[in-house]
């Protein structure tokens, strides 16, 4: 299956209309992708402060189909895909109650950090694509066959 993530909203979360404040949609699911690096064995801190490569956003885009709430209980979905041998691209779905109520993606290359050139996935990236590859697929393929 995709890597999933619980997550409650907070207060700190929201505007002054009481719902999710749309760049915080962001960094829930940037929360939901540091679990899933560190679910694939992925040492965090190492991984942050390695200073030979980084990770950047370069592009993002979220649509929100219906408003979360503080206390709304969430449940983040994330597949991440291989774009190519320097990027790579996550796309969210966001669930309350059963009910998607925001899609999200976020596209990354991997850069030397002292040229800012680009360079290719490190090797426990690619463990963690293809791990979460392989869980993708599988959900699509049981949801093709809950289809017919």
């Amino acid at each position: 299956m995709s890597f999933t993530y619980h997550r409650t909203v907070r207060f700190q979360d929201t505007d002054a209309a009481g719902v999710v404040y749309f760049a915080n949609v962001l960094g829930i699911c940037h929360e939901a992708y540091e679990e899933s690096l560190e679910a694939s064995g992925i040492n965090l801190k190492e991984f942050f402060s390695n200073y030979s490569v980084a990770f950047p956003i370069v592009h993002t885009s979220v649509d929100f189909l219906r408003p979360m709430f503080c206390g709304d209980k969430l449940t983040i979905s994330l597949m991440p895909q291989k774009l190519g041998v320097d990027k790579f691209e996550i796309n969210y779905e966001i669930i309350v109650a059963d009910v998607m109520v925001s899609k999200a993606i976020t596209r990354h290359v991997c850069i030397e950090t002292n040229s800012r050139n680009r360079t290719e996935l490190p090797e426990s990236v690619m463990r963690w694509l293809e791990i979460n590859r392989k869980d993708a697929e599988n959900i699509e393929r049981r949801k093709s066959r809950e289809a017919i």
